[in-house]
């Protein structure tokens, strides 16, 4: 098994340990629920110990959850300053779920997505920050978790199949809005197959946070230029479309390691410290 999906694996299982749940249906509510993982991870997964940041964010700016908002702006901020995307690559179980399914032998489509990326953006500041603050219910004065409700492909696929096969009398209630949630994954699902990570680089709220600050993050890519010979074996690789020479610390990037694997001169690398930056650098045209 690769290093990453070995690494991908494990974190999945312990953020989900409650692995009896999925065939039960029964949802975990200890203690640990009280804290978020890094990644998307649903807070009703039935197998999930712990919260999702996204989810956290909605229901405080729902006004819901008032005394969260400090831990829940703290804890993605710090993630976000010090492993920027690294996260998304490494660590989330719906990144881990797409890079299954895109292993499905399909046709692959390589696209560079260059104006739908931008809407992870619209969704992270409409549907997690700016609706639930403005649209309150008149009686209660609360708003509602908006991408959890009528988006997260995450929730349908970890949460809502697995508690709703083990529950007739649920099943028996959807109606409109989980057909909306059921198109949506059913449509991540076959987008993820054919083109790499999908959801990641078009619809998700939580990469487009820790996007902003992959350009500073304390773990970034770093390239020695004096070593590159411009052979682009790093950007034919990458399903992302970026060339790491150029942008090696691109808002798109989730640090999967691909790049520095193809790399045959070992001018890239990924990491805390720049063991480049005293080295000379080729004089530029």
């Amino acid at each position: 098994m690769p290093k990453r999906l070995l690494i991908q694996c494990l974190f999945f299982f312990a953020q989900n340990p409650v692995l009896k749940n999925f065939f039960t249906g029964e949802i975990y509510r200890g203690k640990a629920k009280s804290f978020c993982t890094p990644g998307l991870n649903c807070y009703s997964c039935p197998a999930a110990v712990t919260a999702c940041p996204i989810g956290a964010a909605q229901l405080f700016f729902a006004g819901t959850r008032q005394s969260v908002s400090l831990f829940v702006a703290g804890f993605l901020v710090v993630v976000g300053a010090v492993f920027g995307r690294f996260i998304c690559g490494y660590l989330c179980p719906m990144g881990l779920f797409q890079d299954l399914i895109y292993k499905i032998k399909t046709p692959k489509l390589i696209l560079s997505l260059r104006i739908a990326r931008y809407v992870k953006y619209i969704v992270l500041v409409g549907f997690v920050i700016v609706l639930p603050l403005m649209f309150r219910h008149s009686l209660s004065g609360l708003g509602e978790p908006w991408f959890c409700k009528y988006i997260c492909p995450t929730g349908t696929i970890f949460a809502a199949f697995p508690i709703l096969a083990n529950n007739e009398t649920l099943r028996t209630l959807t109606g409109g809005l989980f057909a909306l949630k059921l198109s949506i994954a059913i449509g991540v699902i076959a987008a993820s197959t054919v083109i790499f990570r999908f959801f990641c680089r078009v619809i998700c709220p939580l990469g487009a946070f820790y996007s902003l600050f992959n350009p500073i993050a304390v773990m970034r890519t770093h390239c020695d230029r004096s070593k590159c010979t411009s052979c682009r074996a790093c950007a034919d690789s990458c399903n992302i479309c970026i060339n790491p020479i150029e942008q090696p610390n691109s808002p798109e990037c989730i640090r999967c390691g691909t790049c520095i694997s193809k790399c045959k001169v070992g001018a890239l690398r990924v990491g805390i410290k720049n063991p480049y930056t005293n080295l000379p650098q080729p004089e530029q045209d």
